[in-house]
């Protein structure tokens, strides 16, 4: 993956979350989500442990068979993971800034927004959050954090498939709940005194 071009990198997340290479995608997400099962049943601590261990286990495993393997057939083909040794795997500065700089943009725009919203500039904007945190405590009530990861990662994983193969119905079904739900609001809003925005 080239951490130096963004547009590749965004290219290969697509690429990866809409099954384009199966087995990669399938690797990836097993691996994922294999880790937030074990994190259900094991601390963090642990599980960063065993994951090392068993990585260790395996290199360690393989460099002394490519040794004993060199040794019984008398060859000189050096340190089986020379390659991968050789490799600069420092992470180049100007991505470095250049994502720095996209994360610092990202969460000062959150910081306005949240300012914002909890010192209510605009009543319905604070009235919609408050809803959106309302419905939270459910959520919060049923899942744990671990929980909800895991039903991300799985509809990370399986919603883009869905909706590419089914994107005229879902659009068409969206547009009319997003219809609804905004007649619905708007008859609240037109009702209830206060709850018209500053433009209008």
């Amino acid at each position: 993956m080239d951490c130096s071009s963004p547009r590749g990198w965004r290219d290969e997340v697509v690429d990866l979350l809409y099954w384009r290479d199966i087995k990669t995608t399938g690797v990836v997400f097993g691996a994922l989500l294999f880790l937030l099962l074990s994190l259900t049943v094991c601390s963090i601590v642990s599980v960063c442990s065993y994951v090392a261990l068993a990585l260790l286990s395996v290199s360690i495993s393989f460099r002394i068979y490519k040794g004993i393997l060199q040794a019984v057939q008398k060859s000189d083909e050096g340190h089986p993971f020379k390659v991968y040794l050789d490799q600069d795997v420092a992470l180049p500065e100007d991505s470095v800034h250049q994502y720095s700089d996209l994360a610092l943009e990202r969460i000062n725009v959150w910081i306005v927004e949240l300012r914002r919203l909890f010192l209510v500039e605009d009543l319905v904007d604070s009235l919609k959050f408050a809803v959106g945190m309302w419905v939270l405590t459910y959520v919060g009530a049923l899942f744990n954090g671990l929980t909800l990861l895991i039903l991300v990662l799985i509809g990370v994983f399986s919603c883009p498939v869905i909706y590419e193969k089914n994107q005229k119905q879902i659009d068409h079904y969206v547009e009319l709940v997003t219809g609804q739900v905004k007649d619905a609001f708007g008859k609240v809003q037109a009702k209830v005194p206060g709850l018209k925005r500053k433009s209008e």
